[in-house]
């Protein structure tokens, strides 16, 4: 179920439509920059029919036409369109690692969200059997209290602790419905109840997956995203160095002059080419390549920013990983501590050798370690989740 969940919310979540939506967007303008490099070519055609009057007062009607055939080519001596090209071309990675980044962090939050909605299911099981153990408690102090065996506080107690358990289950069964609304969002779907597997104790603990942090840079897709823009914003760094260079530019046409005044067409055609070279603008250019500088370090800065917190979101990671291990271990201890506790509180009370308080401190202590144990796996669990999504997810970054 936790698979089949990850897979519709990769499949049908509207962030990751939008992501698509913008990597189609980067590939075309990549084909706008590519068509830089090729001729441009057209054809136009004029034509025009006329009736007019001569010297002699006749009308005369005449026809004339004239197609032309146009083609244009910039040659690319410095390497400005080329370097465009290749800033389209980058800018269309970055994009395209982007989603990737995407839809790994939908997949970790759809994860991350399926196994806090089983965590609460456990934490309502949990309730509705103390509600259980809270009713027989209840019904055995009030007999003991109606044959006189004990006082009303005791009865009063046990009315009190019953309520307070029953008052969390419509807390818990709200968390619930708040859990299930925000996964089908996730989904793609509108709010409805989220199919379970086999319960919150089921869910297998992962491996820790064994990732050298050379492969890290390569597998994390916002790592790729940072290094595809930093190539991004060096070529647009050399078109704007190239702007201060001079732009060749070759044209030429060929056509033909129809008209009902010539016997026969007559073919018309031109080659020419033109050198423009920038001379003042008025600081434009300079401020171009400036910003363009600035852009380039600036994606430098935050691509060695990214590595750097990659590695650190791994360590942090494995850090709590090894202390909720830890965590767990002193927290099964306390409970075994405490169920004995709760054990012997009983058999007293049972015995008029103590008062129900005991017995009741007791039952709220197993309560809270075992509510304690629950949150705790729901931890560990997450993060193993937030493990693999800071590693890159299950392969590397395309």
């Amino acid at each position: 179920r936790l698979t089949a969940l990850v897979e519709q919310a990769r499949a049908n979540n509207s962030d990751l439509a939008i992501a698509a939506a913008r990597v189609a967007e980067a590939r075309a303008q990549e084909r706008v920059a590519r068509s830089l490099l090729w001729p441009n070519l057209s054809l136009s055609g004029q034509g025009a029919e006329a009736r007019s009057v001569n010297a002699f007062g006749q009308p005369t009607e005449s026809f004339a036409a004239q197609p032309v055939f146009q083609a244009s080519y910039e040659i690319d001596l410095f390497g400005r369109n080329a370097a465009t090209r290749e800033a389209a071309r980058a800018n269309a990675a970055a994009v395209a690692a982007a989603r990737e980044a995407a839809t790994l962090s939908v997949s970790a939050a759809a994860a991350s969200g399926y196994i806090t909605l089983l965590a609460l299911d456990a934490r309502r099981q949990l309730l509705a059997e103390t509600l259980t153990s809270r009713s027989e408690a209840l019904r055995l102090a009030r007999s003991r209290a109606e044959a006189g065996y004990t006082s009303q506080l005791e009865l009063r107690q046990a009315e009190a602790e019953y309520q307070a358990t029953a008052q969390q289950i419509p807390a818990i069964e709200a968390a619930i419905a708040r859990q299930e609304n925000g996964l089908s969002l996730l989904v793609g779907d509108t709010p409805h109840a989220i199919a379970r597997g086999d319960g919150f104790a089921a869910l297998a603990v992962p491996p820790v997956p064994a990732v050298l942090p050379s492969e890290l840079v390569r597998r994390r897709p916002d790592i790729a995203q940072a290094e595809y823009a930093l190539a991004a914003t060096d070529a647009n760094l050399r078109a704007a160095r190239a702007q201060f260079l001079p732009q060749v530019r070759l044209a030429a046409s060929a056509g033909a002059v129809i008209s009902s005044a010539l016997g026969d067409p007559i073919s018309i055609w031109s080659v020419g080419g033109s050198i423009l070279a920038p001379i003042f603008s008025g600081g434009r250019l300079q401020g171009q390549f400036d910003a363009a500088t600035a852009q380039r370090d600036q994606a430098a800065f935050t691509y060695r920013k990214t590595v750097l917190t990659a590695f650190r979101e791994v360590e942090d990671q494995l850090a709590v990983i090894d202390r909720l291990n830890a965590q767990e271990q002193a927290l099964m201890a306390q409970r075994a501590a405490v169920a004995d506790a709760l054990r012997h509180a009983t058999n007293r009370y049972r015995a008029g050798y103590s008062p129900y308080l005991e017995q009741l401190d007791a039952q709220r202590s197993l309560l809270g370690v075992d509510l304690a144990l629950i949150q705790l796996r729901a931890d560990r669990l997450n993060a193993y989740v937030a493990l693999y999504q800071a590693l890159g997810g299950g392969a590397p970054a395309a």
